[in-house]
Order: structure tokens, then C-alpha cells, then sequence
């Protein structure tokens, strides 16, 4: 039997349906700013290298980027990020930029926040750790957070390479400064004669391009970089919702070209707003081996 009064069926329908948008939206906002922000990701991959020394079969590379400590990322969770690393024993830690942000929404100074990120790295317990900037580090003032860096034991390497040596083998690892705002140089960076595997550390993803086009840029074997956040928003079927310039190319994940390869790490912070949905933050786990 029909209902006496279709009209008001009709606005209780419409009523039911907004609070059920209104509900769903809200949990989905709680979600993304509170738990999946917060739901660290360890990503395991073996990357093969040609070439490389018997000495570094098994080596285990851990890679975190982007910690923008602390408009949204809280210290206590760069400590608990810091703990996880402990626990998987990595050979060396390599920081891929972005520890501060450029106009962050805080009570307390970038300067403040170079220092405490700083200070917290200090805990990680692997045997050596590196870092290159990113934009924002740039923009907030390089040398500060340089400064803040290396008083804490972490080594900024900015447009030069270090031997990584290990029971007589070594590798090249290289960093260069940020490829989106200041200036990046490989003549620098990377070894003319490496006679040994190369990686090198850009917080810019897409700079693998031009990495690929220089006369060095045979050389070198692994590229790790950050940047993207890989969108913090993942759309199904639709992909990243947003990504910076210098990260539209390759935004999260593994590429290869040829003997080059790269790995982008999602970050650990967020810019923006402090939401994450099927992008989780990252650290990734990168276990070298031969070819």
C-alpha cells in the first residue's frame, strides 16, 4: 500500500541520505587526519646491482623522507618511526629530505623543529646515517637546518659523495642539493671514475631525468628520492589527488631505467592538511644484492 504522505517520505529519504553523506564524510576525515596518518608502512624490496663488491650482498639500506616536523607530524610519532628503524638493525639510514616546514602552522619556530627532528634522528641506532635537504629545508634556510643536522651526527651531504666501506668493499654514495629550489650539480655530486656501485640521494623524484642525460649519469645505479608524499590522497582509479612540481613523473614506488634505478619514498609528514588515504607513510627496507 502507498504511503498516505509521499511528499513527506520524499524530504525523511533526502534527510536520511545527507546525514549519511554528512556521517560517512566525517569518519572518512577522522580517518585519514588521525589513524591512517599515523599507520606506518615498512616496505621490503631487493634492489640488484651490477658490480656490487661480495662485501655488500645483503646490505640493508633504510630509507624515510619528509618528516616535516611539526605542523602536522608530532614529535612522539618521528620517535615511535625512529624505534620501528631500530628494530629492523638497518647497515645505514639515509634521510631524503623536507625534516621542516615552510610556512607550517605552528607555535614554535622551523629553527625550534630542525633542532627537536634533529635530536630524535639522533636516536637511530644503525651504524651510519646520512641526508640530503629538501625544498622546504631550502626555503626555511639550508644552513640552519644543516647546521642542526650535523650538530646531531647526522652528515648533510649537498652536491658531494662519500665511500661507504665495508670488509674491503665499497660503494659511492652521493647527495645533491634540493633540484626544485636551489642548485643541484652532478659535476660535483657524482664521481668522475667510480670504479664502484653509485647511489645517490635527491629528494626531487623527477631530477631523474636529468640525472639520466649527464655524462656521469651512467654510473649510477640507485636513485633515492621523496618529495611526492605520493599525493597523501591515492584515488582509486584515479591515482595521486595531488603532486608537487619536481614530483608529477614518479610519485611513490620503484622505476628503472636500465641500468638506473629509482625508488620514491611517500614521506612521513604531510603538507596541507594532515590527511593520508591509501598512502600511507613510509619506510622503506631496500636489501642490495648482486646481478
Amino acid at each position: 500500500m502507498s504511503s498516505p504522505h509521499p511528499a513527506a517520505d520524499s524530504v525523511l529519504t533526502r534527510r536520511r541520505f545527507l546525514l549519511g553523506t554528512a556521517t560517512a564524510a566525517a569518519a572518512m576525515t577522522l580517518y585519514a587526519g588521525e589513524v591512517a596518518r599515523h599507520e606506518l608502512d615498512v616496505v621490503r624490496r631487493t634492489i640488484q646491482i651490477p658490480s656490487l663488491p661480495d662485501a655488500f650482498h645483503g646490505y640493508r639500506i633504510v630509507q624515510i623522507s619528509d618528516i616535516h616536523l611539526d605542523e602536522f607530524t608530532e614529535p612522539s610519532f618521528l620517535q615511535h618511526t625512529v624505534h620501528r628503524i631500530n628494530e629492523l638493525q638497518p647497515d645505514v639510514v639515509l634521510i631524503t629530505g623536507d625534516f621542516v616546514t615552510q610556512g607550517a602552522f605552528t607555535f614554535v619556530s622551523a629553527r625550534h623543529a630542525a633542532y627537536r627532528a634533529a635530536e630524535i634522528l639522533a636516536g637511530l641506532q644503525a651504524p651510519e646515517r646520512y641526508a640530503v635537504l629538501g625544498n622546504h629545508d631550502v626555503t626555511v634556510g639550508s644552513a640552519m637546518v644543516t647546521d642542526a643536522l650535523t650538530a646531531s651526527g647526522t652528515p648533510v651531504l649537498t652536491n658531494r659523495y662519500i665511500p661507504l666501506e665495508r670488509r674491503g668493499g665499497r660503494v659511492w654514495l652521493a647527495g645533491i642539493d634540493d633540484p626544485n629550489t636551489s642548485h643541484p650539480n652532478l659535476d660535483l655530486a657524482l664521481p668522475a671514475r667510480p670504479n664502484a656501485p653509485i647511489l645517490l640521494m635527491s629528494h626531487g623524484p623527477d631530477f631523474t631525468d636529468t640525472i639520466l642525460q649527464h655524462p656521469r649519469g651512467k654510473y649510477v645505479d640507485l636513485v633515492l628520492a621523496g618529495h611526492s608524499h605520493g599525493g597523501q590522497v591515492d584515488l582509486p582509479f584515479l591515482g595521486p589527488l595531488v603532486l608537487p612540481p619536481g614530483g608529477k613523473l614518479y610519485p611513490h614506488g620503484y622505476y628503472r631505467f636500465g641500468r638506473t634505478q629509482l625508488y620514491v619514498n611517500r614521506g612521513l609528514g604531510t603538507v596541507g592538511v594532515p590527511f593520508r588515504f591509501n598512502c600511507p607513510p613510509e619506510i622503506t627496507v631496500l636489501t642490495l644484492q648482486g646481478a
